[in-house]
């Protein structure tokens, strides 16, 4: 679940389609948009949440969450992306 969740979290920024699938552009030089990269890290955050949420369940039972979960898991998930964010933004291009 973890490998899972490292691999989603990165995946917005190693990549110029929407979510790896559907091509936004036929240009080579198209940039995907920081705000279309975060859009995908949030949507990418619930669809992890719901197979985590699913292997629970299929386990024993599926325990409530309160906020706090939610946030802690939303600051990971943002952790777990930051590999990706430094590839993508912070490291030096030799072009």
């Amino acid at each position: 679940m973890i490998l899972l969740a490292v691999l989603a979290a990165n995946l917005p920024f190693f990549n110029q389609q929407l979510f790896a699938l559907i091509p936004l552009s036929k240009s080579a030089a198209y940039r995907k948009p920081i705000w279309m990269r975060l859009l995908e890290l949030i949507v990418l955050y619930f669809i992890v949440g719901a197979i985590a949420h699913l292997f629970e369940a299929n386990i024993g039972n599926a325990f409530a969450q309160g906020w706090e979960f939610y946030a802690i898991t939303a600051c990971l998930f943002l952790v777990l992306a930051y590999p990706g964010y430094v590839a993508r933004y912070l490291r030096k291009s030799n072009a």
